[in-house]
């Protein structure tokens, strides 16, 4: 579990970027962490793996204080993959940066072979093995940034605006590694402006504004309150938006498109919505 017990944190220029966050998130929970620029997302995660250290309160990881061990032990649980590729970045081939954690970690090589042909295979990256990570796209830095922590399978995976740069195809596939990782025991975390993303494969949301947490809840009750996320900054989903402009003729609020299917195949069906 990952505890976080009234933590704040304010920056050597000044900042105060947390003030006063408390939150759990258990294993096997899938967690996003929504707000708009500023609300201290990234700065909340970046606690997680011990990147920053709280002024004041406390995190720890599996009972483990993040001020009391370092970076690296961390790092072998917890994988944080940066908004910024660039950030992470430090080798001189894409299929290096891959390999690097694993023999880092102390894999056996026929585990770093297979891991890495798998990594380069599910993300698309085959074809550009023997490149530079600074020559990609900006998409294809996001998808070797991504590999290059979930090749080597931490307990916690931590992702930082995943889908910046991302096409339709390869956020439906993230989606499904998503929901394998899901379906394998894993903790995910992660931080996101894109609502129609974060409906399609959520569980919990965490809403903050200012350095603090504004709402914890499920994703239906959190992406269908208008008020809420107007507050956060936030556009309801499409589909939220069409449901909320039809609730004077009884069509129930919705977050995601399965749902707002199945409302009207019930209207059409019964002649009455779903209660």
């Amino acid at each position: 579990m990952i505890d976080v017990r009234d933590v704040a944190f304010r920056y050597p220029y000044g900042v105060e970027a947390l003030r006063g966050v408390s939150l759990r998130i258990r294993e096997g929970e899938f967690v996003l962490i929504m707000g708009e620029n500023g609300a201290g997302k990234t700065t909340l995660i970046k606690h997680f793996n011990g990147l920053l250290k709280p002024t004041r309160g406390a995190v720890l990881v599996d009972g483990v204080d993040t001020r009391e061990t370092t970076v690296a032990t961390l790092a072998r649980k917890v994988g944080l993959v940066f908004q910024n590729p660039d950030h992470q970045f430090f080798c001189e081939s894409v299929e290096d940066e891959i390999r690097f954690a694993l023999e880092n970690f102390g894999f056996e090589r026929r585990a770093i072979e297979e891991r890495t042909r798998w990594a380069l295979e599910f993300f698309g990256l085959a074809a550009y093995r023997r490149r530079s990570p600074f020559l990609l796209s900006g998409g294809e830095k996001k998808r070797l940034a991504m590999a290059s922590i979930l090749v080597w399978g931490p307990k916690y995976v931590v992702l930082d605006e995943p889908t910046i740069g991302q096409d339709y195809d390869q956020k439906q596939r993230l989606i499904r590694l998503l929901r394998r990782l899901r379906e394998e025991g894993k903790t995910i975390v992660l931080t996101t402006h894109d609502v129609e993303f974060a409906a399609d494969c959520g569980q919990r949301v965490v809403l903050m504004k200012g350095g603090r947490i504004l709402a914890d809840g499920d994703v239906g009750s959190v992406l269908t309150d208008p008020a809420l996320l107007k507050e956060a900054s936030i556009l309801p989903p499409q589909v939220t938006q069409i449901s909320l402009a039809l609730s004077d003729v009884g069509f129930p609020k919705v977050y995601d498109v399965s749902e707002a299917r199945r409302a009207i195949i019930t209207y059409v069906r019964e002649g009455h919505w779903p209660s």
